[in-house]
């Protein structure tokens, strides 16, 4: 037998009579129906508005309210489609022996069965509704990809420095060799660029005596002038600490040491490779002039890496 209570309390219809298909709704169903098809639709609205919103720069507080209505809207819609909407009344069968044919009863159960799971087909405006729904919260979900802005490319493998940069101060003027003593050291910029993060280089002056670059790179320290990159090798850190009697670099936040003579080599911390080198020419009139932009990228070392953890 079909039991005529759901499991919320309310009496169900009845479909165990020889008429189950094409039945109109029920003022309750009707009513049900009507919520549901507004819940999707403002899940539709709100999503495609906040998209509008983002793109034209709108606030985040209003981005934030229409992102609830977007996802309040949806869970609403499925909950009141699942309690009012889906079958909820409990159906039992009474035990009989197994006979070769079905009995009128069971027919009558099956149908009402299939009645039931039908009707969730035929609402082709709710399905409508959902399915626009659903495409209101996709083009919501658009904005963290959106957010993402343009792909790097080369740029994490390349600073301001060009062949031909004229090496200046903060302040912009050309950095004279003789306003730099011995063990003294300059945080400096290519023209055009000062304030760059990236292009931030550290100029030092060592006796030209002491230093034990590759003889490759020799010519890049004009008599014991070398330019190394300020950005640290380990998080990008600012290596802006320098111990004059050990020639040593020392980033401030991981405590990293650099050995200035020694091409910037770490012999300390955290940090596994050299501050890269930037290759410098002394002019005719005291100034220094980049011989091109650094060799290797600046900065942590996420480009030697491999998905095998190898370098």
């Amino acid at each position: 037998m079909i039991g005529s209570t759901g499991l919320d309390g309310r009496p169900e219809r009845d479909y165990s009579g020889p008429r189950v298909r094409g039945l109109p709704p029920t003022p309750e169903e009707y009513r049900a129906q009507v919520i549901v098809g507004a819940l999707f639709a403002v899940t539709m609205v709100a999503g495609f508005a906040l998209l509008v919103v983002y793109l034209v720069g709108g606030d985040t507080q209003l981005q934030g309210i229409l992102l609830t209505l977007a996802f309040g809207g949806l869970g609403a819609g499925i909950v009141v489609w699942a309690q009012r909407l889906l079958p909820t009344r409990l159906v039992t069968e009474d035990r009989h022996p197994l006979q070769p044919e079905p009995t009128a009863e069971a027919l009558a159960t099956a149908d009402a069965t299939r009645e039931a799971e039908a009707g969730f087909a035929r609402r082709h405006l709710l399905i409508g509704l959902l399915f626009g729904a659903f495409a209101g919260l996709g083009a919501a979900l658009l904005i963290p990809v959106l957010s993402l802005g343009p792909a790097p490319g080369r740029s994490l493998f390349v600073t301001a420095w060009r062949k031909g940069s004229r090496v200046v101060g903060i302040d912009g003027k050309p950095v004279q060799a003789s306003a730099l003593p011995i063990d003294g050291v300059l945080t400096v910029f290519p023209e055009g660029a000062v304030g760059d993060a990236m292009a931030q280089t550290l100029l030092i002056r060592v006796p030209p005596d002491l230093l034990r670059l590759p003889a490759a790179r020799m010519a890049w320290a004009p008599d014991g002038y070398v330019a190394y990159s300020k950005v640290c090798t380990h998080a990008g850190c600012p290596v802006g600490l320098y111990r004059a009697i050990e020639h040593r670099l020392i980033c401030p936040c991981h405590q990293s040491t650099f050995d200035v003579l020694d091409g910037a080599i770490p012999s300390f911390g955290p940090a596994a490779r050299p501050l890269p080198q930037l290759p410098i020419q002394l002019q005719p009139d005291g100034t220094f002039v980049a011989l091109g932009d650094f060799p290797e990228p600046v900065g942590p070392s996420f480009w030697n890496m491999t998905s095998g953890g190898g370098a």
